[in-house]
C-alpha cells in the first residue's frame, strides 16, 4: 500500500464505476480526496462518505468536465477547501456505447461533440487551468484513464477511439512539458471493466450480456475490476514510481 499521506486527489467522475475505486483508494493510502460527480450527488455522497469513513477528509463538487466554466468554478472549490492539491485523475468520460456506438459516417455533430468535451477538452481545460497550481507541491501526478480503445481501434468505436488517442496525446505531451516542474504525467488504459459503462458496453457487442458468462471468456478467468484499474493509479502517483512519467499502462490482462 502507498503511502500518500499529506497529499490531495482531484478524481473527476468519482460517484460510480472506475472513479469511485479510484477515489477510494487514493484515500486508503493516506490522500484526501476531492470527489467530482455530474449527476448523481446521492452517490457521490456516499463516497465522500466512504473516504470520511477511513479516516481522510473528503467533498463533493458537482461540476461537466465538459463545461470550462463550472470546470473553473470547481477548481477554485477545491482549493478553497483543500489547499494544494497534488494528484490529478482525469477518470470522468463518456463510452462509445453512451452514443449508440456509431460508425464514423453516422455520427452526428452533437455525439461527436459529446464524445471530445467530456473525453478530451475537458481534461485539457483541467489541465491548462489545474497544472500552474499543482507545480506549486514538491511532487504531483496527472493520470489520464484512457482506453484500450486508443490503440484497438475497432469498428463503430471510432468516435471515441478518436477522443481517448487525443487523450493519450495530450499525457505525453504534457508530461514532456511539465517534467522540469516536478510533474508526473501517466495514462492508464482498461479493457473491459464491470462498472455500469462495460455493462452497457457489452450489451451493445456479440456475446452474453451476462458478466459472470463473461469471466470464462476473459483474461485470468474474471473480468476486470474496478479495483484493479484504481491499483495502477494508485502506484503510478506513489514514491514506487517516483521515477515514471509518460507511461502508459494497459490494464486489460494481457490481450485485446
Amino acid at each position: 500500500m502507498a503511502n500518500l499521506e499529506g497529499r490531495v486527489a482531484l478524481v473527476t467522475g468519482a460517484g460510480r464505476g472506475i472513479g469511485r475505486a479510484i477515489a477510494l483508494r487514493l484515500a486508503r493510502d493516506g490522500a484526501d480526496v476531492a470527489v467530482n460527480y455530474r449527476g448523481s450527488e446521492d452517490a457521490a455522497r456516499e463516497v465522500v462518505g466512504a473516504i470520511e469513513n477511513l479516516g481522510r477528509r473528503a467533498a463533493c463538487y458537482q461540476a461537466d468536465v465538459g463545461d470550462p466554466a463550472g470546470c473553473d468554478a470547481m477548481l477554485e472549490r477545491v482549493i478553497a477547501d483543500f489547499g494544494q492539491v497534488s494528484i490529478l485523475v482525469n477518470n470522468a468520460g463518456i463510452g462509445s456505447s453512451g452514443i449508440g456506438r456509431p460508425s464514423i459516417t453516422e455520427a452526428t455533430d452533437e455525439q461527436v461533440q459529446l464524445l471530445l468535451g467530456a473525453n478530451l477538452l475537458g481534461p485539457l481545460h483541467l489541465c491548462r487551468a489545474l497544472v500552474p497550481h499543482l507545480r506549486q507541491a514538491e511532487r504531483s501526478d496527472i493520470v489520464m484513464i484512457s482506453s484500450i480503445a486508443a490503440q484497438t481501434m475497432g469498428p463503430r468505436m471510432g468516435v471515441y477511439s478518436i477522443t481517448k488517442a487525443g487523450l493519450e496525446a495530450l499525457a505525453h505531451t504534457l508530461a514532456k512539458e511539465e517534467r522540469e516542474h516536478g510533474v508526473r504525467v501517466n495514462i492508464v488504459a482498461p479493457g473491459l471493466v464491470e462498472t455500469d459503462m462495460g455493462r452497457n458496453l457489452i450489451s451493445q457487442l456479440p456475446g452474453p450480456d451476462d458478466m459472470r458468462e463473461r469471466d470464462a471468456m476473459s483474461p485470468f478467468g474474471y473480468v476486470c475490476q474496478p479495483e484493479d484499474i484504481a491499483a495502477a493509479v494508485a502506484f503510478l502517483v506513489s514514491e514506487d514510481a517516483r521515477y515514471i512519467t509518460n507511461e502508459r499502462i494497459t490494464v486489460n490482462g494481457g490481450g485485446f
